[in-house]
């Protein structure tokens, strides 16, 4: 099974009234989500994505699918439970999930980078960048049986990989 997690792009701070749910994407948010779909796009044919709520989650995967134009055909999910920033949580809805089909993520820190973490069972990162992406091989043949430490981490691409367009 593979397992694709993409951070969402850099949030804006600059208005304090605003929910953490509600926060939107600052200028380099809003340029990374498409240069990393862009990216991504000569890589693989989209699969379908579940998303958080967070509002900017939801502008992630609206800038990825702007350089990843074939992103808007497929399966776009949002789902509650992604908005989260637990180790614990997440892997209670992954387990969830029916079947072996892959999974793409676009949630959160520090959930995601725990995530691969926990996936691989070793340190690979100290932290997921904001729009960073991360694809993982698993060896269980259900999300119901995920465990820990089987994985392996297959490919990794950051926005300060990519060249300033």
């Amino acid at each position: 099974m593979q397992l694709r997690i993409l951070r969402h792009a850099k949030s804006d701070w600059g208005d304090s009234r605003l929910a953490d749910r509600e926060r939107g994407l600052n200028p380099r948010g809003r340029d990374d989500a498409p240069r990393m779909g862009r990216a991504l796009s000569q890589r693989a044919l989209p699969p379908a994505v579940q998303v958080s709520p967070a509002r900017r989650a939801q502008l992630t995967l609206a800038g990825l699918a702007q350089g990843w134009p074939e992103l808007k055909t497929v399966e776009q999910n949002t789902v509650e439970e992604l908005y989260t920033f637990s180790l614990h949580d997440l892997l209670h809805w992954i387990r969830s999930r029916p079947g072996g089909q892959d999974l793409f993520l676009i949630g959160h820190n520090p959930a995601l980078t725990d995530l691969v973490n926990w996936c691989c069972g070793a340190r690979r990162l100290d932290n997921l960048p904001t729009a960073g992406y991360v694809e993982l091989l698993l060896q269980d043949h259900s999300w119901r049986e995920l465990q820990g430490g089987g994985g392996e981490q297959v490919f990794h691409l950051f926005p300060r990989d990519l060249p300033r367009v």
